[in-house]
């Protein structure tokens, strides 16, 4: 529910589901794969994920496949402030159900709605912050092209301080942790593929099976008209 703190939500999941796996009593949505531990490594995906592409679950699953993290929280943007001028943006309540629709059967993928229900716009940091009440370490994922940008994020100072970094590898981005930052990269073969190359190209219903996970594209294709 909103507001509840996601660690305490988590766990209390993970001992219904080691009880339902005692009893043989299924207790709990099976799709739920965050192994029965405490919750002590998050791993932070954030992005607007308009629409969300295999690119997107190809790299959450190479994270998953790490073992670096306990849970891997994907942040659907609220206010995307680098993106927030562009009127091709979708809503946030559309972008949720899209990467719910994507990420939701992921292990150790939890999609999040908090950036949405803070007002404002949504910057990392802020998340990473509510996250380090929760665990212990908080990394970033990020694509070898944002990995870039970071020093430009908002309280970019602040934030290398405050996170580990999961750098994945993006076609013609040098897969490099920027000065300054403390970061690894998740390795996966790059896949060359955009949430904005799919807005800007009218695809069908056909071609699109190509990029979108198949519960993807009926809400994309809604939202798009």
């Amino acid at each position: 529910m909103p507001g509840e703190n996601l660690v305490l939500r988590t766990v209390s999941k993970c001992r219904r589901l080691c009880r339902s796996r005692q009893t043989g009593v299924s207790t709990e949505d099976t799709r739920f794969k965050v192994r029965c531990v405490n919750i002590r490594r998050m791993g932070l995906f954030g992005g607007t994920f308009d629409p969300p592409h295999f690119g997107h679950v190809a790299a959450l699953e190479a994270a998953a496949a790490t073992r670096r993290y306990d849970v891997i929280e994907v942040t659907v943007a609220g206010d995307p402030y680098v993106k927030s001028e562009e009127s091709t943006v979708r809503s946030a309540d559309v972008r949720l159900a899209m990467a719910r629709a994507a990420f939701d059967a992921l292990d150790l993928v939890h999609v999040s709605d908090r950036e949405i229900l803070r007002t404002g716009p949504s910057y990392t940091v802020d998340t990473v912050r509510e996250f380090l009440k929760e665990a212990e370490q908080v990394d970033l994922i990020v694509g070898a092209d944002l990995a870039e940008q970071l020093n430009a994020w908002h309280e970019a100072e602040e934030l290398r301080t405050l996170v580990r970094v999961g750098i994945v590898p993006r076609p013609g981005a040098p897969t490099v942790v920027p000065d300054g930052w403390d970061g690894y990269e998740i390795e996966m073969a790059p896949v060359d593929l955009s949430s904005s190359f799919i807005r800007n190209t009218n695809l069908s219903r056909d071609v699109l099976t190509k990029f979108l996970p198949a519960a993807v594209i009926p809400l994309y294709l809604d939202a798009r008209g």
